[in-house]
């Protein structure tokens, strides 16, 4: 796949990117990020650039390690709701061939009764 060519301006300073991603995508990320560097620069006047791309930086970090916790919760759930779902189907499949069962020995005793009635 060709890699996309960008240039992004945040916080002032350009960064050409080369990357798989969609161009806008990338310019979003970007803006994004300039823009939080630069509500953090103007709500606290005494940070750098620097100070508040780390800042912003620890932020994405605890969003990301929060969203990762997130989603390993979402699937140990999915897991127990599959398992929990095979117990359902397999249960089902066991009362469809207990019901079967049932239907065969009803058919079998009206047989046997309407033989008994017939004599």
């Amino acid at each position: 796949m060709e890699k996309n060519k960008i240039r992004l301006t945040i916080g002032g300073l350009d960064y050409y990117l080369s990357t798989d991603e969609d161009i806008a995508y990338m310019k979003n990320l970007g803006e994004e990020l300039d823009e939080n560097i630069r509500d953090m620069v103007r709500d606290h006047s005494r940070l750098s650039q620097v100070q508040a791309a780390v800042l912003c930086a620890l932020d994405y970090a605890d969003k990301y390690r929060k969203a990762e916790r997130n989603a390993d919760y979402l699937k140990s759930q999915i897991q127990v709701y599959m398992e929990d779902a095979a117990r359902a189907k397999t249960e089902a499949e066991m009362s469809r061939r207990e019901v079967e069962r049932m239907t065969r020995d009803l058919r079998s005793i009206r047989r046997s009764l309407e033989e008994n009635d017939k004599k």
